[in-house]
């Protein structure tokens, strides 16, 4: 009668492989079997089915570095730990499923990265305002930036905006903005708008579109730069404008984050 079998063998019986056995000794999870004549470890029943558990526990999600403590506790400790184990299962099928989510969302684009509420009121001003597929998701990769760079002012200037929406001449201002994005930016008309920008937020302070806390930050002025610079590249006349806007802006008291020059 073979006296205990070896590590290859042990590997097949536990469906498990040599390389994992190893692993499971170097993490002490069960103790090496004794030398045959030969040199050759020898498994025995106790060893193949110590084997079995530690398998069947790992692949149930338990933690190598806990699989020890839980086989050899007593049967009411062996209990209450499955228990928290699953509980902690329990809570990462909770992420998966969300993350599962965020990439079915992903798949329409960036929707993903802002509130269904947010998305639900800028779909409905754009149809409203006729923006473009590109003029939305220009838009919508504003409100991302906002979210990330000053997600605690995030919430104060969605409600800005929709306040400032009820205004027909903030919605005026807003249509001639995404017009201007095909203009030149030594156009006449970008001068005039940028006053009239400034004209309005002068007279209604309250709705200018700067999140809250952001100057409170000491990088406030670099993320604001990160901020109303976005699209620049592709519309020079908004670079324009927004220099013009600002400057008026400044020149009339209001304290816009200003990012001091390097050197």
């Amino acid at each position: 009668m073979t006296d205990g079998v070896t590590i290859g063998q042990a590997a097949a019986f536990a469906d498990v492989t040599v390389k994992t056995i190893r692993h499971y000794h170097k993490h002490g999870l069960i103790d090496e079997p004794r030398r045959d004549r030969s040199g050759y470890r020898r498994y025995g029943s106790a060893e193949l089915l110590r084997l079995v558990q530690i398998r069947t526990l790992a692949a149930a999600g338990v933690p190598l570095a806990e699989i020890g403590a839980i086989l050899d506790a007593d049967p009411d400790r062996f209990a209450a730990a499955l228990v928290d184990v699953e509980r902690r299962l329990t809570d990462r099928i909770g992420d998966l499923i969300a993350r599962r989510d965020t990439l079915r969302r992903l798949a329409t684009g960036d929707r993903a990265l802002l509130p269904d509420r947010v998305l639900a009121k800028l779909d409905r001003v754009a149809a409203d305002l006729g923006f473009t597929p590109d003029d939305v998701t220009m838009a919508r990769e504003g409100l991302v930036l906002i979210r990330a760079l000053v997600p605690e002012g995030f919430d104060d200037y969605v409600t800005k905006v929709e306040r400032a929406l009820d205004d027909p001449q903030y919605v005026s201002l807003v249509k001639r903005l995404w017009c201007a994005a095909e203009w030149e930016p030594d156009d006449p008309r970008v001068d005039e708008l940028a006053t009239a920008m400034a004209d309005h937020f002068l007279a209604h302070p309250s709705l200018l579109p700067i999140p809250a806390g952001l100057q409170a930050r000491a990088d406030g002025a670099i993320r604001y730069s990160l901020l109303s610079h976005h699209g620049h590249e592709q519309k020079p006349a908004w670079a324009r404008l927004d220099e013009l806007f600002e400057a008026r802006m400044r020149s009339a008291g209001i304290d816009l984050p200003k990012q001091t020059p390097p050197g």
